[in-house]
C-alpha cells in the first residue's frame, strides 16, 4: 500500500460522503468568522429559517474594518462602522461568542486563532479569508470560502468541495542571516509565479522550513495562495507541539499526551507521492522586495527591475507605470512615504522583536510615517509588557491598536494615493492599501531598516553593527 501525505491523511478523515460525480462531503473542525463576508451569511440562514448549527466551532472576530486608534470610541468611517456593528448584532441573534472591539481576544482572525490554542495539528479550517491558509503552519488543512459556503458551514458544519493535487515544496540548507520567512516565500512566489500552483494544497518541507519558529511557518503558510494554491500547510513537530502546549484550549493532562501522539501520527510517510514535486536550497534566498502589482514581481535586494524583454510576465509594463518605477532600475536606494508593519502575515510577537531589535536607538527618518499594528489584543499587551512599545515611540513609529488596518485599506487607515508604502502585508495590487497607493512588500527586518532610512537598504549593510539577531 502506497504511504498517504499529511494532506491525505487529514482530508480523507474528514470525509463524511462521497457523491457520484465525485464531489466529497468535507467536516469542518473549526471555522472563523469576520464582518466582511459574513453579512450576507448569516441573512441567507435566517431568510431559509435555519440555525447555526455548531455554534461552539465558530470563532468571530472584528478586524478587516477596525480603526486601529481610538478604539473606544464610535467607528469614523461608516460602511465600516455598519459592518463591525452588523457583526455584533449578528452573533447576539445566533448566541455565538464575539470578540469585539475591546474584548482581550479581539484581533485579526489568523493572529488569534493560533495565540489561543483553537488551531490545532490534524484539522480542517475554513474563514471568509483567501489568508486562512496561515493555519496550515500548524498542520492543518486550512483555507478560504466564500459568501455562499460561510452559510453553507453555519447550516451543516460541512463544505462540499473537490478533492485538490498536491505539491511538495522543499527548502533545504541554511538560511543567510537574516534572511526571514517572508523572504522565502517571496522568492518561492517569484520563481513559480502568481499562477504556479494553481489547482494544489502545497506542503512545505526541508530543513530550512523545519528552521522555522512557528509565526516564521505562519507567514510561509499564509501567502501559499500568491502562487495560485488553494493552501499550503507544514508537518508538525516538537516547535509545533512547544508552542501549543500551555495555550487556552489546547489539551491538558493524560488528553495533551494523546493529542501529541496523534500529531505524531499525522507527517507525511516515506513512500507518499506528490502531483509535483519542487526543490530549493536556501543558500540561494536573499532579502526580497517587490516592484510591481502582484508578489510574484520582486527581485532580490541588489537586483535591479528586470527589462521588459527579461520576464514573461505581459503586464510588466502596466504595472511599472502604476508603480512610477522603470525596467533596470534598482529597488534599493527608492525613497518611501510610509512603512506599514502589521497584518495575519507579519504582526505577531516575533515580528515586532524583529523590527525593535533593529530600530532600538535610532530615529526614523523625518519624512516618513511609520506604523506598527499589532496582530492582536495578546499581541499589544505582550509587547508592551517587553516595553516594545517605548522603543517603537522612540524611535517616532506610531504604536497603534490591533487590526487589518492598512493592509487593506478597507478602513481608516489608507495609503495617499501616489505615495510609497514599504509593507510587511501579502498583497501590493493597484490600490490595495487605498485607491492609488504604491504598495511595496518587504519582510519585517527590510521594513525597519527602510523605516529608518527613509528609503529601501539592504539591512546587512546598513547599521549592521548595532543589528542583533533574533
Amino acid at each position: 500500500m502506497v504511504g498517504k501525505t499529511l494532506f491525505d491523511k487529514i482530508w480523507d478523515a474528514h470525509v463524511v460522503h462521497t457523491t457520484p460525480n465525485g464531489s466529497q462531503v468535507l467536516y469542518i473542525d473549526r471555522h472563523f468568522v469576520h464582518e466582511v463576508t459574513s453579512p450576507q451569511a448569516f441573512a441567507e440562514i435566517g431568510a431559509k429559517g435555519l440555525v447555526i448549527r455548531q455554534p461552539g466551532k465558530q470563532t468571530v472576530t472584528a478586524d478587516h474594518n477596525v480603526p486601529t486608534i481610538h478604539q473606544d470610541r464610535p467607528i469614523t468611517e461608516a460602511m465600516s462602522r455598519q459592518q463591525v456593528a452588523t457583526l455584533g448584532e449578528n452573533c447576539a441573534i445566533h448566541g455565538l461568542t464575539y470578540y469585539g472591539l475591546g474584548h482581550e481576544n479581539q484581533g485579526i482572525v489568523h493572529v488569534i486563532g493560533p495565540e489561543l490554542g483553537l488551531t490545532k495539528p490534524g484539522m480542517t479550517i475554513v474563514c471568509g479569508d483567501s489568508h486562512t491558509s496561515t493555519h496550515g503552519a500548524f498542520g492543518c488543512i486550512a483555507f478560504g470560502i466564500g459568501t455562499s459556503q460561510v452559510a453553507q458551514v453555519f447550516a451543516s458544519q460541512c463544505l462540499i468541495q473537490r478533492k485538490p493535487k498536491t505539491m511538495r515544496i522543499t527548502v533545504d540548507g541554511e538560511l543567510q542571516e537574516g534572511v526571514l520567512a517572508k523572504d522565502i516565500i517571496l522568492y518561492l512566489i517569484n520563481k513559480l509565479g502568481t499562477g504556479g500552483a494553481t489547482g494544489y494544497f502545497v506542503e512545505y518541507a526541508g530543513s530550512a522550513i523545519r528552521g522555522l519558529s512557528m509565526e516564521g511557518r505562519m507567514t510561509v503558510c499564509n501567502m501559499s495562495i500568491e502562487m495560485g494554491a488553494r493552501g499550503g500547510l507544514i508537518a508538525p513537530d516538537q516547535t509545533t507541539f512547544d508552542y501549543l502546549y500551555g495555550r487556552d484550549n489546547a489539551p491538558v493532562g493524560t488528553d495533551w499526551d494523546d493529542a501529541v501522539a496523534f500529531w505524531r501520527s499525522l507527517p507525511t510517510e516515506d513512500d507518499a507521492t506528490f502531483d509535483l514535486e519542487l526543490a530549493f536550497q536556501a543558500e540561494d534566498i536573499e532579502p526580497m522586495v517587490t516592484y510591481g502589482t502582484n508578489p510574484g514581481m520582486s527581485v532580490k535586494i541588489n537586483e535591479p527591475i528586470p527589462e521588459l524583454g527579461d520576464t514573461p510576465n505581459p503586464g510588466l509594463q502596466k504595472s511599472l507605470d502604476y508603480m512610477g518605477l522603470e525596467p533596470g532600475q534598482m529597488m534599493k536606494g527608492k525613497e518611501i512615504d510610509y512603512v506599514f508593519i502589521g497584518s495575519c502575515t507579519n504582526a505577531r510577537i516575533e515580528d515586532l522583536r524583529i523590527v525593535a531589535s533593529y530600530v532600538e536607538g535610532k530615529t526614523k527618518d523625518p519624512n516618513t510615517i511609520v506604523w506598527v499594528i499589532p496582530g492582536s489584543k495578546h499581541v499589544e499587551k505582550q509587547a508592551i509588557s517587553e516595553g516594545l512599545d517605548v522603543i517603537f515611540r522612540n524611535a517616532g513609529f506610531e504604536f497603534r491598536q490591533p487590526g487589518c488596518s492598512a493592509c487593506l485599506g478597507m478602513n481608516e487607515d489608507k495609503i495617499p494615493a501616489g505615495a510609497y508604502c514599504v509593507s510587511t502585508s501579502n498583497r501590493n495590487f493597484e490600490g490595495r492599501q487605498g485607491q492609488g497607493a504604491r504598495t511595496i512588500l518587504v519582510s519585517p527586518l527590510t521594513a525597519a531598516a527602510a523605516a529608518i532610512a527613509g528609503k529601501i537598504v539592504d539591512f546587512r549593510t546598513a547599521n549592521m553593527d548595532t543589528y542583533a539577531a533574533v
